[in-house]
């Protein structure tokens, strides 16, 4: 497969803005992390016209695909976790080149998992996992019992990519694989939810108890990194202020849920200052 993509890649490696080329071949791994393709190239450049170009090729009865991802939107995806295929690709990849030993660096890196960056994806997992916790809930209650399992499903997702950032490990494709290992209780809690026996009103009951109990478990956790941005500040905080802090950007769209949830918890404090208007007041959060 190297051969027959070299010159693919030799014309991409030539290029003084490439910072690596890696190679993903389907033979080598039955997980899905090729798109289907017998083989997947991956360019990381400094900067492109489009943070993410993708190109497929064929020879004969084998396929290809190449992705040209900019330096910034491959960090987006490691920090987000919007593309956790990408944490196999750099962890198992063929390195077919590293200009300055970039790819190993990051290997490295990812290896280490510092602290700030494993929090913050934390933060990111916590806030997702308390959206669909809370609307699975209010689904339960209104009756649509259906809605509320899919909810379910996606909460306990984020709860094991959670269990897994916890146990200081990258969630990768095969996250339940991983959850099974490190946190047998998570995956008891999925495992019963899709293969019960039970009716779904009951299975959903039942999952709202024991859910509602890992999720306070892991409050102090989830809340870390916010609270910690919070902190930096003396002065209370706007909502606009909190949305468009560059560190909780990523999880921005569930700040609202979460902040709520905080109060209620009691993590966050509520700071009200009168308005021109009567009986009505500029809200503010803050940690003290």
């Amino acid at each position: 497969m190297e051969d027959i993509l070299r010159p693919i890649y030799q014309e991409r490696a030539s290029n003084r803005d490439t910072l690596g080329v890696l190679l993903i071949e389907k033979s080598k791994s039955s997980l899905p992390v090729t798109d289907n393709q017998d083989a997947l190239l991956v360019v990381i450049v400094k900067k492109a016209e489009v943070p993410l170009f993708i190109k497929h090729y064929h020879r004969h009865d084998t396929t290809a695909a190449l992705y040209t991802v900019t330096e910034e939107q491959l960090y987006d995806w490691l920090t987000n976790g919007s593309n956790r295929r990408v944490v196999d690709w750099i962890f198992n990849g063929q390195i077919l080149f590293d200009r300055n030993e970039y790819l190993e660096t990051l290997k490295k890196q990812l290896d280490e998992f510092p602290y700030h960056g494993r929090y913050k994806k934390i933060g990111i997992e916590f806030a997702k996992l308390i959206r669909r916790f809370i609307e699975g809930k209010a689904f339960f209650t209104s009756g649509n019992h259906l809605d509320s399992f899919n909810h379910m499903v996606h909460a306990l997702h984020h709860l094991a990519r959670l269990s897994v950032l916890e146990h200081g490990f990258h969630p990768e494709v095969t996250v339940w694989s991983q959850v099974k290992k490190l946190e047998p209780e998570v995956y008891k809690l999925y495992e019963e939810l899709v293969e019960s026996k039970e009716g779904i009103e009951k299975r959903l009951e039942l999952l709202f108890l024991a859910s509602e109990f890992l999720l306070n478990q892991r409050i102090d956790l989830g809340s870390k990194h916010l609270l910690s941005v919070m902190k930096q500040k003396q002065e209370p905080w706007t909502f606009q202020q909190l949305m468009t802090e560059e560190e909780i950007a990523p999880y921005s769209i569930d700040l609202g849920i979460v902040l709520d949830f905080l109060v209620e918890k009691e993590l966050v404090f509520i700071y009200e200052e009168e308005t021109k208007g009567k009986n009505i007041y500029h809200r503010y959060y803050t940690t003290r």
